[in-house]
């Protein structure tokens, strides 16, 4: 929560800072103010230094990837990757905490447990030292040192419990780390100012078609399995063309298309009111359309997940 808070807050500001100086890339100084909050943070130093590491070497390649002119959409990717590496550190450095935390707790338990064991020896010497007590004063002395032996056990049985909430903890920070990770890998997002997308290219379809061809059951998949693991995620699905033919016959053309993967997305279980959809043509290209291979490119369709805690 508190790295989510600095996230927004960096956000706003670089936005800010974004709209009076055209030339600068919003993804990458995001990036760069989550580093700088990271690398300030004595936790993550400490506890993560590996991770942090890395984290300044993928800003390192995105620097330098703008620095040598490569397309915005890459210098996007780069960024986000090193956001998630920010990420990583951050979690990384949460999780070996709440190890200390359940290593402490742990000694906590072996410490009361070995307050009991030597209460239940005093409690038998007590006994001993009583024999030639009267029975009455044998049966108090037998019931308050059963109250102490309980108390303690009670406080042991405490112990375990906090003991095993905190392992829990760890190993749910854990699978969070790994997650991200895997999510990279596997879809192969961007990060942009309109939030993390998706680009499924035109081998969805076939030329002038609105169908999904069967190999883009795969990418579909993926997405449906990502709704699945986040079910407050919400998406936008943003259809597109190239500049070639008619311009009306292109906006339905790229509406069809962004209907089609919503309906794919719907059969596999995404529920119908976490989508919604829209056609764009051949407004906002990402190459030239005076080349084939722009044009390919151009021909797409993005689903868009807003900017949000993730």
């Amino acid at each position: 929560m508190k790295y989510r808070a600095i996230y927004s807050v960096t956000l706003l500001a670089l936005v800010a800072a974004c709209s009076s100086v055209p030339d600068r890339n919003t993804a990458l100084e995001l990036a760069r103010s989550e580093f700088n909050i990271a690398r300030n943070d004595a936790q993550v130093t400490s506890q993560a230094p590996e991770e942090l590491k890395r984290a300044a070497e993928a800003l390192r390649v995105a620097d330098q990837a703008r620095s040598s002119g490569e397309s915005t959409v890459n210098v996007d990717h780069l960024a986000y990757l090193t956001s998630q590496r920010v990420v990583i550190a951050q979690e990384t450095a949460a999780s070996r905490v709440s190890q200390a935390i359940t290593a402490s707790a742990a000694a906590e338990r072996d410490r009361l447990r070995l307050d009991t064991r030597t209460n239940e020896v005093n409690a038998a010497q007590q006994q001993l030292a009583a024999s030639e007590r009267s029975n009455a004063q044998k049966a108090a002395e037998l019931a308050m040192s059963e109250q102490s032996s309980a108390q303690k056990s009670a406080d042991l049985a405490f112990a375990e419990a906090n003991a095993a909430r905190s392992q829990a903890r760890v190993e749910r920070r854990d699978q969070r780390v790994n997650d991200l990770e895997a999510q990279l890998a596997e879809l192969n997002a961007v990060k942009t100012e309109r939030g993390m997308v998706v680009t499924l290219g035109d081998v969805l379809f076939n030329t002038g078609k609105a169908e999904l061809l069967p190999d883009g059951g795969k990418n579909i998949a993926k997405l449906a399995e990502f709704f699945r693991r986040y079910p407050d995620r919400s998406a936008t699905i943003d259809g597109y063309t190239d500049s070639v033919g008619n311009a009306n016959a292109n906006f339905a053309l790229s509406e069809r298309r962004a209907s089609a993967v919503m309906s794919a997305l719907v059969s596999q279980g995404v529920a119908a009111n976490r989508l919604t959809m829209r056609g764009h043509g051949a407004d906002m290209p990402t190459a030239d359309n005076g080349t084939p291979a722009g044009r390919q490119m151009n021909r797409r369709v993005e689903v868009v997940f807003a900017n949000s805690g993730m």
